[in-house]
């Protein structure tokens, strides 16, 4: 750099004002009311779910990022979704940001595509006196706290952290906790803490699934920007967070007709020793719980490696296979992690972690199912299922998949449209014919829990040539743990779900709120309703493509339809 400043002074180039560049992410507070740029904000995805605001200001080394101006984006269950807006302090500083589309923090690549002044303040903004109040008392760093007893006080916050080992002090006492409450005063079980440097921080994070009564605590980095969030969603009566158990399962609410299974070995294969099998895990685990199992060794988890087993039923079936960048990576970890306990609640798990390759995965998932019958061919469904006729020839696709149809209970609702009701079991057939005869098939989780109620599994055919039926999607856990992302699709129709929108909403409303979607029609909308028949403020739209329907996620999330913004996911 002196190299070129010098080479510029001898060509006689003068300097104006000097560009001064922050040295590091200064904290702040933004408020609903405040006015932001729209070129001054940009979207980070990818991001690994430790990641903190520090974090991604040192990602964007170089660049004036504003005062608090990072805000990690939450998913409906108040967990980071791996995205984040980032607002600079001017145009061209985040024009240089856009550049950096691409680069990796650790081994994770980053996408950065410009956002909006809204988009910041809707996941920023707040107006929350009390979360006002206490983000000025100049705390350098926050961590936030889950899994607190609903009785907890500040008492006993206070305590836990000025227990032997690694006691660290909080800034202001009892001052500088802040617990979250729903509307009715509920505790949310969360709660924030301000410390006065980041040694102190460092300190109480080690103190991370210690227990405070019988419940562990589980403690995280966080930023100004959550606290605002987390405090606007806990207290918007409009919205208020359920439990994730509450959620019924997608399994239960599937067609009856069968579906091809996807082959593990489309995910990974091969005798390359680079991959790990836990076994004993608690049902109720979550990837967050595997990647604070495994602690540092994580960072090895190659992108969206994380893999959840499910049975046929869709319940855990307590393992899970996890992809590595390196053999080695995989060695260590398992002589490290094997029989190690991992804490759940007030109750320890010895996990069993075994070295194990892609084709491994595949024995030991196809040696543990039933054997299945074979049915007939069914002379016409291409023309039912015009989206499975095209399916591509792959090598490791079985030749014939065939699954024996279940009769559909009468209180379930069918994801088939009235003009194409299947009744006989699909078969997926590769070029080459082979002996039909019994064959064994290699099961995999096929959905994950359902986001939406029962009411909302009945998606609509909107036009003619949309397809009877919609093909099976295969879905895994990916690390951040966000919300399951796609892996292998049959093209045809996605469904997008809308949620937050005004009782009184119209079809023509939601039509409206995709303008510039031409596959967005009257037809392929339907407004969800509650038990009793009423508007839930919920919405499923069809979409032809699943392409078209993951940019209308990345251009309609959380933009307003009236005084509601509106969130946006997949079916």
């Amino acid at each position: 750099m002196a190299s070129i400043v010098s080479r510029l002074l001898n060509d006689g180039h003068v300097f104006g004002e000097p560009d001064v560049v922050n040295e590091r992410l200064e904290s702040g507070i933004c408020s609903k009311n405040e006015y932001v740029d729209d070129n001054t904000v940009v979207r980070a995805r990818g991001l690994p779910w430790q990641s903190s605001d520090q974090d991604i200001a040192r990602f964007f080394k170089g660049l004036n990022i504003a005062k608090g101006g990072v805000a990690l984006c939450l998913s409906p269950q108040g967990r980071r979704n791996g995205e984040a807006l980032i607002r600079f302090e001017s145009e061209e500083h985040r024009d240089l940001a856009l550049k950096r589309h691409k680069h990796h923090i650790g081994q994770r690549y980053i996408e950065v595509y410009k956002a909006s002044g809204k988009d910041f303040i809707n996941v920023a903004g707040g107006s929350n006196t009390e979360a006002q109040a206490f983000l000025s008392r100049g705390g350098q760093t926050i961590i936030r706290m889950r899994g607190l007893p609903f009785t907890a006080t500040t008492a006993q916050v206070l305590e836990f952290f000025t227990r032997e080992p690694n006691a660290c002090e909080v800034l202001d006492g009892e001052e500088g906790i802040l617990f979250v409450h729903y509307p009715d005063g509920r505790s949310t079980g969360d709660a924030f803490v301000l410390f006065a440097n980041e040694e102190e921080s460092l300190k109480a994070l080690k103190k991370h699934r210690e227990t405070m009564g019988t419940r562990y605590i589980e403690l995280f980095k966080s930023t100004t920007a959550e606290v605002q969030q987390v405090l606007n969603r806990s207290m918007d009566p409009r919205n208020p967070e359920q439990p994730e158990n509450h959620l019924p399962p997608l399994i239960a609410q599937l067609p009856p007709t069968a579906m091809p299974l996807v082959p593990q070995n489309m995910i990974t294969a091969g005798t390359r020793r680079d991959c790990i099998r836990m076994r004993n895990l608690p049902t109720c685990a979550q990837v967050t719980d595997i990647l604070t199992f495994l602690a540092e060794l994580a960072q090895f988890i190659v992108y969206q490696g994380v893999h959840m087993v499910f049975t046929a039923q869709g319940e855990p079936s307590g393992e899970a296979f996890i992809q590595l960048d390196s053999e080695e990576a995989a060695m260590v970890i398992a002589m490290n992690r094997h029989r190690r306990p991992m804490i759940f609640g007030n109750k320890k798990r010895l996990i069993d972690v075994i070295q194990c390759s892609g084709d491994d995965m595949s024995l030991v998932l196809a040696n543990s199912l039933p054997t299945l019958g074979v049915a007939s061919v069914v002379p016409n469904m291409a023309s039912v299922v015009p989206s499975m006729a095209s399916v591509p020839s792959v090598a490791s696709v079985p030749p014939v998949v065939s699954v024996p149809q279940v009769p559909m209970s009468l209180h379930q609702r069918p994801l088939l449209s009235p003009s194409g009701i299947m009744t006989a079991p699909l078969q997926l057939t590769s070029p080459s014919p082979t002996p039909m005869g019994t064959m064994q098939v290699t099961q995999l989780p096929q959905h994950m829990p359902s986001p939406f109620p029962p009411a909302m599994t009945s998606i609509p055919a909107a036009a003619s040539q949309r397809p009877a039926y919609y093909p099976p999607i295969l879905y895994w856990y990916p690390s951040p743990p966000v919300s399951p992302q796609t892996y292998y699709a049959h093209p045809g129709p996605c469904a997008v779900v809308m949620r937050g929108l005004p009782y009184n909403v119209t079809v023509q409303d939601v039509v409206n709120y995709f303008q510039g979607f031409s596959e967005v029609t009257p037809e392929g909308v339907q407004l969800q309703t509650n038990a009793e028949g009423k508007p839930n403020g919920d919405a499923v739209v069809t979409f032809l493509t699943r392409s078209e329907a993951e940019r209308a996620i990345v251009e309609r999330n959380r933009r307003h339809l009236g005084n509601r913004f509106i969130e946006l996911f997949m079916a």
